[in-house]
Formats: structure tokens, C-alpha cells, sequence
């Protein structure tokens, strides 16, 4: 009954076999061209990179002609940044942010920080894919694949008290920890990988919140231009931002916990 407060069946589950199935789809690219590695990985991170610049800029209010202006550059900045020599390479990372401000009108602070922050992830993607190998990478999928999962599924079965109404209406605590619960239990599982410690347990849940992050802070983004989905490039998903800023948060996390604790954590 309407006001009831009860969510239809229909609108509650509608989108479940379009979102599964272009879910699906993605994950097999995503996967093949990461256990391939090598230029195959890099020239996908290049068009993620040049789709979510292109999403940014429309989403933000530039024209069409800057939008795709950006994000062939943002694409091949990546390129140049990662097969350049280092010392020449990194300024690339941050000129797409750069050059921006010079071509929008408004918004700019947002466009710098969102593809300051889309450029860095992709880099550290590549560089964690050659330093750790297939495995981590697919070990850091999986923790951001579990998060929206098991929160999607949690949320809609078991409901409850909301995150953040005002930012992200349909996600709710139960979601939330669901994540976090599913991303240990990721973690858990790599344990049986010689020679890997109980620490990539703590890894994985806080891999997993900062997944969530980079999607409450696309949501936000979202919610103060007054849109709903970033573009309608994936069915059932949105735009290539809706799917990926989760990956965006944790892949700029691990760059940094990289920094401060052995990785993959060892026994003892």
C-alpha cells in the first residue's frame, strides 16, 4: 500500500538481472586483462580513465567538446605517466587535473581533486599489478566486488536504519557493515597463501571502507549537481563512475597503507 512504507517487490528487485548480467560482463574484462597484465591492463585503465574524466565534465556542466578534450588527455596522461621513465612520467598524473581548470567555467574544485584523485588510483593499479601480481589484484577486486554485494543484498533484505539519507538515500547501516563483514571474510581467505598473516584481515575491512568512501564521495558529488547517475554507459549500473568509484577509494588506500605495513602481510 502506498505510504505504508513498504517498497514494492517489482521496484525493490527491477533491476537485478540487468545489473547482474552487465555485472558480470565487466567483471570477466576486468579480470582477463588483469591476470594478462602488462600493456592489455594499462590500455584498459586508460579508457576507465578517459570515461570517468568524460562522466566527470559532463556531470560538473562542461560541453561536450571539453568533456571528451579531457578525457582523451586524462587516457593518455596515464599512458605517458607509466611508460615514460619515472622522473619524467609523474608530472603527467596530475596534468589532466591541471589543464581543467583552464577549460571550465565553474566547478573547478571539484573537477581537480575528482580527477587528481581518478588518475592517482589508476596509477597505483598498475604499479600494484606489477609489484604484487595477479593475485593481490584479484584479492583487492574481490574486497571491493564483496563490499557492494553483500551491501546491496543486506540492505534491501534486511533494511534498518539509513547511512546518509541526504547524500546516498538507499544505502543503510546493515549494508554498511554487511560490506565489512564480507570483505574480512575475503581477507580470511587468502590466509591460506604461505606465508600471509592474520593482518590482511584488518587490510581487507579497511580496504572495504575506504571502497565506500569513494562511493559516498561520487554520491555526494552527485547529490550537489542534482544528478542521479553519473551516465547511462552501463545498464543497471549507471555510468562508469557508479561502478568504479568504490575501486577509486580502495585503490588509493592501499597506495598509502603500502607505506606502513609489510605487504602481503606476513605470519608474525
Amino acid at each position: 500500500m502506498a505510504g505504508d512504507g513498504h517498497v514494492p517487490r517489482t521496484e525493490k528487485w527491477g533491476d537485478l538481472a540487468v545489473r547482474m548480467s552487465s555485472g558480470a560482463a565487466m567483471a570477466v574484462v576486468g579480470l582477463i586483462t588483469m591476470w594478462v597484465g602488462g600493456l592489455w591492463f594499462l590500455g584498459l585503465l586508460a579508457l576507465l580513465c578517459g570515461a570517468l574524466v568524460w562522466e566527470l565534465v559532463r556531470m560538473l556542466g562542461g560541453g561536450p567538446r571539453r568533456a571528451l578534450m579531457l578525457a582523451a588527455g586524462a587516457g593518455t596522461a596515464l599512458l605517458a605517466a607509466r611508460l615514460l621513465p619515472v622522473g619524467v612520467g609523474l608530472p603527467f598524473i596530475l596534468l589532466p587535473a591541471i589543464a581543467g581548470i583552464g577549460l571550465l567555467e565553474r566547478n573547478r574544485t571539484l573537477y581537480l581533486i575528482f580527477t587528481s584523485l581518478i588518475v592517482i588510483a589508476a596509477y597505483g593499479l598498475v604499479v600494484q599489478r606489477e609489484d604484487f601480481g595477479f593475485i593481490w589484484m584479484l584479492w583487492l577486486a574481490l574486497i571491493v566486488i564483496a563490499t557492494d554485494v553483500f551491501g546491496y543484498f543486506a540492505g534491501r533484505f534486511l533494511g534498518g536504519p539509513k547511512f546518509w539519507p541526504r547524500v546516498s538515500p538507499k544505502k543503510t547501516w546493515s549494508g554498511t557493515i554487511a560490506g565489512w563483514i564480507a570483505a574480512g571474510c575475503v581477507g580470511a581467505y587468502f590466509l591460506r597463501i604461505p606465508g600471509v598473516g592474520p593482518e590482511v584481515i584488518g587490510i581487507s575491512i579497511a580496504i572495504s571502507m575506504a571502497s565506500q568512501i569513494g562511493d559516498i564521495g561520487e554520491s555526494a558529488m552527485k547529490r550537489k549537481m542534482g544528478v542521479k547517475d553519473s551516465s547511462n554507459l552501463i545498464p543497471g549500473h549507471g555510468g562508469v563512475f557508479d561502478r568504479f568509484d568504490g575501486m577509486l577509494g580502495a585503490s588509493i588506500f592501499l597506495l598509502l597503507i603500502e607505506q606502513l605495513v609489510a605487504f602481503p602481510p606476513p605470519v608474525g
